[in-house]
């Protein structure tokens, strides 16, 4: 079937790189490349994914109900270091 179809630039591009990489006609392209994009994929053909999970957990002497006041103490420390560094550069 012939039939007038509008290509953005950049994809007539790719196409015509893969039909001159493959030395196949353009048309031979466009058609098998709309073929993989419409045609179902089969399951099978999916590599199996699997999640391998880990035992999660803290440190000792961390107490996860303890994590609001850990984050609170470095929050002080980063806070007395920048100000700190700032009393030493106006005393230069």
């Amino acid at each position: 079937m012939r039939t007038t179809l509008t290509l953005d630039d950049d994809l007539a591009d790719a196409l015509k790189q893969q039909a001159k990489l493959l030395d196949v006609p353009f048309k031979q392209v466009v058609n098998d490349t709309l073929r993989r994009g419409l045609a179902p994929e089969a399951p099978e053909d999916r590599p199996v994914f699997r999640v391998r999970p880990l035992r999660g957990g803290f440190r000792p002497g961390i107490d996860p109900l303890k994590l609001n006041q850990l984050n609170d103490q470095l929050e002080v420390e980063d806070f007395l270091e920048e100000h700190r560094k700032l009393l030493e550069e106006h005393r230069e």
